[in-house]
């Protein structure tokens, strides 16, 4: 066993790890708050990385077993790896790395066990897929954290070549029948992990995998029979960098705290006011539809509207209930168009179709006008371009019927507003930035 080169890695990793928590803790302190949704999707973060990594090889595992070296070496490996956060807690990652494998029997009975002194297995390549879980990520008890632990699992492929030392002292470089130079079996990684955060777009990490491979002849030896042989493993303790890739403007899904983004929104005084707002509107509008419904003398024009309380039953009346006078001689009139006024732009938040507060006002006036005056118009719904062009189409058209809904419940008549939904077609400003994306969230007005 070479504990000189083991102790040297030991050494190292610790004083990267005093440095690196030191840098974590400090950027803790001083993150700023994120300004994204619980439930506003994987869209407003960076979710894809990427990440370097070297450290050292042995043919054992923690959880142990038996081997068929008395004795193990320390090697050198070293891997890239990519992936992508798919929710708070859990991702994808895909690995390569490359390293060799190498032990004896030199605590054997004459240093030979099996006819073979020693092995070194050469990798070409180790590659696999694992699912990644973030166990600290969602946290009861911190606003962000700046250290997470990882377990993973998957499934990979090695390309590997065998070389044993026999007990003549002889060279054994092993190949395939078929030819080719590397043997290439299947293998399952386990492994366990800390990231520290650095920045919100590097982290350090340090990693223990335990590799068990579908084969036996990994380390070039097969003892037994086929029945009773070891299934050969090897584990890789690794540490290195990892960089978020994507817009600087987005919080790294690696960090958000989900918990806390909710008691955010939950306690923010403008959601809490946009409710009370909403509620008191709801109150008048339903006031106001039994208002609409009263008919006292039952010409047919609620009271609200009728000029002329008191007509007698029978009496044909104008919309105002006033009596009709005698129908007059038949006059040609051109008609004119009603004058409309309130055609302000309808702004939307992120992902809603709930009014704003100051959408009451300029709702209100033109509701008044096509009560009025009469006429039709047609209420056009955008959206901004996150999210898909099915979704957004959706949210759109959910935007102007709610500036319908809101018309007709203030007294408008149902077959003056056409509702329909754009999609993010015809935006007014750029979607490249935040600016440009809040005008594009909008209800247009415009007369038929």
């Amino acid at each position: 066993m070479n504990y000189s080169t083991l102790k040297k890695g030991l050494v190292a990793s610790l004083v990267a790890l005093m440095g690196v928590t030191s840098l974590a803790s400090a950027q803790d302190a001083t993150a700023p708050s994120s300004s994204a949704k619980v439930f506003g999707g994987r869209g407003q973060y960076r979710s894809w990385s990427i990440g370097v990594n070297a450290g050292v090889t042995t043919p054992i595992v923690l959880l142990g077993g038996r081997n068929d070296f008395t004795n193990w070496d320390v090697n050198l490996g070293y891997g890239v790896s990519l992936r992508k956060q798919l929710g708070h807690a859990f991702g994808l990652e895909a690995n390569v790395m490359r390293g060799k494998v190498s032990g004896s029997n030199k605590d054997a009975a004459g240093g030979v066990q099996n006819g073979v002194k020693d092995f070194e297995t050469k990798m070409q390549y180790a590659v696999d897929l694992r699912g990644v879980v973030n166990v600290a990520t969602v946290d009861f008890l911190r606003r962000e954290n700046s250290v997470n632990f990882i377990l993973s699992a998957g499934y990979g492929l090695v390309a590997y070549q065998p070389t044993t030392t026999r007990a003549d002292g002889t060279k054994n470089e092993q190949k395939p029948i078929n030819g080719n130079d590397y043997y290439k079996g299947a293998y399952i990684p386990v492994g366990a992990g800390v990231k520290f955060k650095v920045s919100d777009r590097v982290s350090f990490n340090l990693n223990y995998t335990m590799n068990f491979v579908d084969d036996f002849n990994f380390n070039g030896v097969q003892s037994g029979s086929s029945i009773t042989s070891n299934f050969d493993k090897f584990s890789y303790a690794s540490a290195g960098l990892e960089f978020s890739l994507g817009s600087k403007s987005k919080p790294n899904l690696d960090w958000v705290n989900p918990l806390a983004l909710m008691y955010d929104e939950l306690k923010d005084p403008s959601l809490r006011q946009e409710v009370e707002a909403l509620k008191n509107r709801v109150s008048n509008v339903e006031k106001s539809i039994e208002d609409l419904k009263k008919d006292t003398d039952g010409d047919g024009v609620a009271d609200q509207f009728d000029k002329c309380a008191g007509t007698p039953a029978g009496t044909k009346v104008d919309g105002s209930g006033c009596p009709l006078p005698p129908p007059p001689a038949p006059v040609v009139v051109t008609p004119t168009a009603p004058v409309f006024s309130g055609w302000e732009t309808i702004q939307f938040e992120f992902n809603s179709s709930v009014l704003k507060t100051e959408a009451y006002p300029v709702l209100d006036k033109l509701s008044s006008t096509l009560r009025e005056n009469g006429g039709k118009i047609t209420a056009k719904g955008y959206a901004s371009s996150e999210g898909t062009a099915a979704y957004n189409m959706k949210l759109s058209k959910d935007r102007a019927n709610s500036v319908k809904t809101y018309l007709v419940n203030s007294g408008v008549n149902a077959s003056q507003v056409t509702a329909k939904g754009f999609g993010e077609a015809n935006p007014i400003a750029s979607n490249d930035t935040e600016e440009g994306r809040i005008q594009n969230r909008r209800v247009e007005t415009s007369r038929n």
